[in-house]
């Protein structure tokens, strides 16, 4: 069961910027991974001073927390998080990210040296200098999109090409994040992993209009994003950001939010009590915290997986550690490495479960070897349920298998348990009911006249006895065997033919005994083996068609996407760039082939 996210009362800082140097908070990245229910992350950038983290606070329901301030100088550092309970989906956590100020000019710069290539990212976390303000702006936002479900871009007026031009950053981030660790295209693969965009707009005076028209707010941000016509090279930059935004983010949404006070009272906005803030801001600020939280979507991986807050603690260190040695942070490396962790504790969370279910409903020793594999598969498939909703990418299906040999080795622990603990419960009831036949002994009962049919009788009823006793498990007829066996001697000492042949004829019958056991529970574990060996075929086969459908949606929504650009290109004029459009569509299709996995 996900624990609930611990009480946060304030912010932590993630991700510090000092002096242009970028480095993770530990105490952070302990609340973070401490956080085990799936996280709707939701992080915020824009310029420095626009009222970012005013946003924010009024996300996370509080009037402080996120830093204000009152000057042109950017208060907010870094990436600060802040985990909440979310507030419309139990079992759901949301976390706040608010990003630096882009274009802060209080900025001190560093240097970064070497060529970025895609890596691994298996390297240890450690400070990151950056090259300039511009690199640090770039790093800073680049995290703020790899970590985010939902990004929430800031701006203040309206968006004029000016309010474009803030967001230049976006036509570079091929520069600066790979999907795949072969990937000759990487912007055309980015609408496979970016997050939800909103943008904010604030201060926002003009009317939503287009002549006679009343435009939406959705309406106006994609007027805004036509393409321009015009050869000119000053047209090509201003269609080419219009572009990587439309490409890169196909979920887009736009709130304008008017002045929120009096200029006099913008200084102390944390102060400003609700009936203080200007009605229409009010509104629109209250349209905008439904929004995100009604529609913002928990953070998925490649695949559908859902991202835990231990698990977006893990990426956050894959993509800085990546950083920090001067590569570019790639997804397919980090999600791969996560899986290798994800995975490895998801088999060892299942075989936990399943000890647990063992030790705490199996009572040694079982009256047969059918009770025990009636347990051991109760707790065998709820062990495969939890790795299932724990593991993926698991697309060789190695972490299956080594979970099916540890059940396996657990089992036949178990197995050896059940012999123990019956092999000493017999003895013990053996030794019981032989007493009375240990006293006759000692007092020479059996070598008076009639002692050979005193002891027949006595040796019956012992058996007898043994025979109507529910709970000696499932090594009975061995330990009797093997006690008939230690007292063959009596015959000797007895000096009886009599019971030199009761005692064999006994021993016979408890050999017989012994073998139709052990044929009955050789049978009884090949079957369950049979059993078993189809029961996980079935699961993975399951569990393999719900990957392959959901990575086949992914693709499709990927696919509709591009095909709703390549249309809206024809009708703008472009067809030279619709085009070029519509061969990666096809080889996108080419590409939309389940991957090869099979069940053995």
């Amino acid at each position: 069961m996900d624990t609930p996210v611990l009480p946060m009362p304030a912010p932590l800082c993630l991700v510090t910027n000092k002096d242009g140097v970028l480095a993770l908070n530990p105490a952070a990245l302990a609340v973070l991974h401490s956080v085990t229910q799936p996280v709707v992350v939701v992080a915020i950038a824009g310029l420095y001073r626009t009222g970012k983290s005013f946003l924010m606070n009024q996300l996370a329901q509080k009037r402080t927390g996120f830093p204000l301030g009152p000057t042109v100088y950017a208060e907010t550092k870094g990436i600060w998080m802040w985990c909440l309970p979310h507030p419309h989906r139990p079992g759901v956590t949301l976390v706040l990210l608010d990003t630096e100020g882009l274009g802060d000019p209080s900025k001190v710069s560093a240097r970064v040296g070497g060529p970025r290539q895609p890596i691994e990212a298996e390297l240890p976390v450690t400070p990151i200098c950056v090259q300039d303000d511009n690199h640090s702006d770039a790093w800073i936002f680049t995290l703020a999109l790899l970590l985010s479900s939902t990004l929430v871009y800031n701006s203040v007026g309206t968006i004029d090409q000016r309010a474009l031009e803030q967001l230049r950053l976006v036509t570079e981030l091929s520069e600066h994040i790979r999907v795949r660790e072969k990937d000759d295209n990487p912007a055309f693969n980015f609408v496979g992993i970016f997050p939800g965009f909103v943008w904010t707009v604030r201060d926002f005076m003009l009317q939503l209009r287009a002549g006679e028209k009343t435009l939406s707010e959705d309406e106006y941000l994609e007027d805004v994003m036509r393409l321009q016509t015009g050869g000119g090279q000053k047209a090509q930059e201003r269609n080419e950001l219009r572009r990587c935004l439309r490409n890169f983010f196909p979920r887009r949404k736009l709130f304008t939010m008017e002045r929120p006070a009096a200029d006099a009272d913008l200084t102390r906005l944390e102060e400003l009590r609700e009936d203080e803030l200007q009605p229409g801001f009010r509104k629109q600020v209250d349209a905008f915290c439904r929004y995100i939280w009604e529609e913002a979507p928990v953070k998925v991986l490649p695949g559908g997986h859902q991202v835990t807050g231990s698990a977006l603690a893990y990426l956050t260190e894959k993509y800085v550690a990546a950083i920090s040695s001067g590569s570019v942070p790639c997804v397919e490396s980090a999600v791969k490495a996560l899986a290798r962790a994800e995975n490895t504790a998801a088999v060892q969370a299942a075989v936990a479960e399943y000890q647990r279910g063992m030790e705490q409903d199996l009572v040694l020793p079982t009256a047969s070897y059918d009770a025990l594999l009636a347990v051991h598969r109760d707790c065998e498939q709820r062990a495969i349920t939890l790795f299932l909703s724990r593991a993926f990418a698991d697309h060789e299906h190695q972490y299956h298998d080594k979970l099916v040999d540890k059940l396996e080795m657990a089992k036949e622990e178990f197995c050896q348990r059940n012999k123990e603990a019956s092999e000493q419960r017999c003895r013990t009831v053996l030794q019981e009911l032989w007493r009375d036949v240990e006293l006759r002994l000692q007092r020479g009962d059996y070598v008076a006249r009639g002692g050979a049919q005193l002891f027949k009788d006595d040796l019956n009823r012992v058996l007898e006895e043994y025979k109507q006793r529910h709970d000696k498990g499932v090594r009975a007829e061995a330990v009797l065997k093997e006690f008939l066996r230690e007292h063959e001697g009596l015959a000797q000492v007895l000096k009886a033919t009599e019971v030199q042949l009761e005692l064999a004829e006994r021993q016979q019958e408890a050999a017989a005994a012994e073998a139709e056991a052990a044929r009955k529970a050789a049978e009884a574990w090949r079957e369950e083996q049979q059993r078993s060996m189809e029961e996980h075929k079935r699961q993975l086969e399951q569990w393999m068609k719900e990957e392959q459908r959901t990575w086949l949606e992914e693709q499709q929504r990927v696919l509709e996407h591009h095909r709703k650009e390549y249309e809206a290109l024809l009708r703008e004029g472009f067809t030279r760039e619709a085009a070029a459009l519509k061969e990666q569509i096809r080889e996108l299709q080419e590409m939309m082939r389940p991957p090869k996995c099979t069940v053995l």
